[in-house]
């Protein structure tokens, strides 16, 4: 692709084995970015898929050069394969959207008029209002956990799990966030509450595959967000303080041996809590140090000639 058009808009789309879906998605893509009349590009991330999803990609990209594809050298999740594309685009406004076809592209428009329109506001997030999908098993669990994840941030979004969102880049260039934290995003970017913004979207129903999610990413959900306050804090000092409080009450559980089983309950559970925070202070610090993708190998239509 050539470098001498710098895009004003970056478009960034995780896949994971989403065969018969990435063609359709692309296409829409740019046919929506071509009549908002502004260079842009399109950075597909492929996370490992096992499917056909890269070679469609690779066919598609060879007549579309603002097509980008990121191959990432193994499965590293959603929030890596979002990392590898917020650090590697070049447009001033990132838009993100989710490779099952769920998110509609036309939405985009109306998100970007909201941002540009706000110069305080730094994110615009995508609220599914009429959800497609099932109420006990997709709808009520993303309630509950967006219902928590408001709490906990302090962000008053009511739909975190939308893929649909667009950032101002200088929010997301260093972006390093830990396998299943995307959920938390923007809360992660140290955005406030007077910067990010809702706009009611479209949820369309999946056309091809199955969707990577079940009702365990609430429970997940629930044990991450322990140590989410302490990682919008400061991650680095909060790690070592945690590893104390998880070593006092081990103490405190042998201790209790000797005197109370009140005090060995109350310290296991302390302890256990304790545990899960303290060890996700230690994926989010040690993927700020290490990072958390690997990139094969880059893909634009000039590779395809």
């Amino acid at each position: 692709m050539s470098q001498l058009v710098q895009p004003a808009l970056s478009v960034v789309v995780p896949v994971y084995n989403e065969q018969g879906n990435v063609v359709p998605l692309c296409t829409e893509i740019c046919a929506v970015m071509t009549a908002i009349g502004r260079p842009f590009e399109v950075v597909f991330v492929n996370d490992g898929s096992s499917d056909a999803t890269l070679a469609q990609l690779r066919e598609f990209g060879a007549s579309e050069p603002r097509l980008r594809i990121l191959d990432l050298d193994g499965n590293f999740g959603e929030a890596g394969a979002l990392s590898a594309g917020f650090q590697a685009v070049r447009g001033d406004l990132v838009i993100t959207l989710d490779g099952d076809g769920q998110n509609d592209p036309h939405d985009i428009p109306r998100l970007l008029e909201r941002i540009e329109g706000d110069t305080q506001c730094r994110v615009v997030s995508g609220w599914r209002q009429e959800r497609q999908e099932g109420m006990m098993l997709r709808v009520l669990p993303s309630r509950i956990a967006n219902w928590l994840i408001a709490t906990v941030s302090g962000l008053p979004t009511h739909d975190n799990g939308c893929g649909l969102k667009i950032y101002r880049r200088a929010v997301v260039q260093d972006a390093a966030v830990p396998r299943g934290w995307n959920r938390f995003l923007p809360a992660l970017f140290g955005v406030t509450a007077a910067e990010v913004a809702e706009v009611p979207v479209n949820d369309r129903r999946r056309q091809h595959g199955e969707s990577h999610y079940g009702f365990n990413r609430t429970l997940i959900v629930m044990r991450d967000l322990l140590a989410l306050r302490f990682i919008m804090a400061d991650p680095r000092r909060a790690e070592p303080a945690w590893r104390a409080v998880v070593l006092a009450a081990v103490v405190a559980v042998l201790i209790g041996l000797l005197l109370s089983w009140a005090v060995v309950w109350v310290s296991a559970v302390v302890g256990i809590v304790g545990l899960l925070i303290w060890r996700n202070l230690q994926r989010y610090n040690a993927a700020r140090e290490r990072g958390v993708f690997r990139v094969r190998r880059e893909y634009t239509s000039e590779d395809q000639g």
